[in-house]
C-alpha cells in the first residue's frame, strides 16, 4: 500500500460559483435585450388585397407599373415578393421557401422558383408547382393606391 492518502475533489470556492453565475446571468440578460431585424414574423390577413402581412406597414416598394404582369419582382431587403397574376390584380408573399429557408430568387413565366433545391411555386396564390418544399410561400400584405405598392 501506498503512503498517500485519497483526497476528496476541491469543491467550488463560493466566488467561483458566484462569478460563474454572474456571467450567465448577464450573458441571458444581454440576449433578451438585443432585438430582431426579423420583419417576417407578422403574419395578419387583408380581404381587400387577398393577402395578409410578412412585413412593416408604410414602406414603398414600387409603382404598379414596376410589376409585369403574369409575373413578378422580388424586393430582398424586405423580404417580399409581388405578384401581378392579372391585369390590375396583385399578390404578395414571402421570399423565404419553406423547404430549408432559402430565399427564392427569380419570377419568370408566372413561377416563383428558390434556387437551393429548386421548389416552385404559382404567382397567382404562392402554391407549391414543384416540389420539395410540400408548402407554399407565406402571404403578405400590401396596399395598392393609384399607381403605388407599398407594404400594409
Amino acid at each position: 500500500m501506498s503512503s498517500e492518502s485519497i483526497q476528496p475533489a476541491p469543491a467550488l470556492c463560493r466566488r467561483t460559483l458566484l462569478a460563474a453565475l454572474g456571467g450567465a446571468g448577464l450573458a441571458a440578460t444581454l440576449t433578451a435585450c438585443g432585438g430582431s431585424d426579423d420583419k417576417s414574423s407578422d403574419s395578419s390577413s387583408d380581404s381587400s388585397s387577398g393577402a395578409s402581412t410578412g412585413s412593416a406597414g408604410g414602406a414603398a416598394l414600387a409603382k404598379t407599373t414596376d410589376i409585369p404582369e403574369g409575373g413578378g419582382k422580388i424586393f430582398a431587403d424586405q423580404s417580399v415578393v409581388v405578384t401581378q397574376p392579372t391585369a390590375g390584380e396583385f399578390k404578395a408573399f414571402s421570399t423565404v421557401c419553406p423547404h430549408q429557408q432559402q430565399r427564392v430568387n427569380s419570377v419568370e413565366n408566372g413561377v416563383i422558383t428558390c434556387p437551393a433545391h429548386g421548389s416552385q411555386f404559382n404567382v397567382t396564390d404562392g402554391g407549391v408547382k414543384k416540389g420539395p418544399a410540400t408548402s407554399g410561400l407565406t402571404a403578405a400584405k400590401i396596399k395598392v393606391s393609384g399607381d403605388s405598392i407599398t407594404l400594409a
